[in-house]
């Protein structure tokens, strides 16, 4: 075979491995950050009292909720 053809099937496999790699990296951290959210209810609780709030159950409640319809409002967005 032409050393030309060697090359060009080099650069297209190492091409198409590339953009394959970075979809499937992509696919894998949205899927890995909608299962373990990077904020839960101890660090809230622990920012709160930093800023001087005095957390209460219902309060962090609220917070994690309104977190959570914010990332489903920006994936249906994400979507579209």
């Amino acid at each position: 075979m032409n050393t030309g053809l060697w090359i060009l099937f080099i650069v297209l496999g190492v091409l198409l491995g590339a953009v394959a790699g970075f979809f499937g990296a992509r696919a894998y951290m949205k899927k890995y950050f909608r299962d373990n959210p990077p904020i839960n209810t101890d660090m809230m609780r622990a920012m709160m009292v930093q800023m001087g709030q005095k957390p209460s159950e219902k309060k962090l409640h609220q917070m994690m909720s309104a977190m959570k319809a914010q990332q489903a409002k920006a994936e249906k967005e994400n979507k579209k």
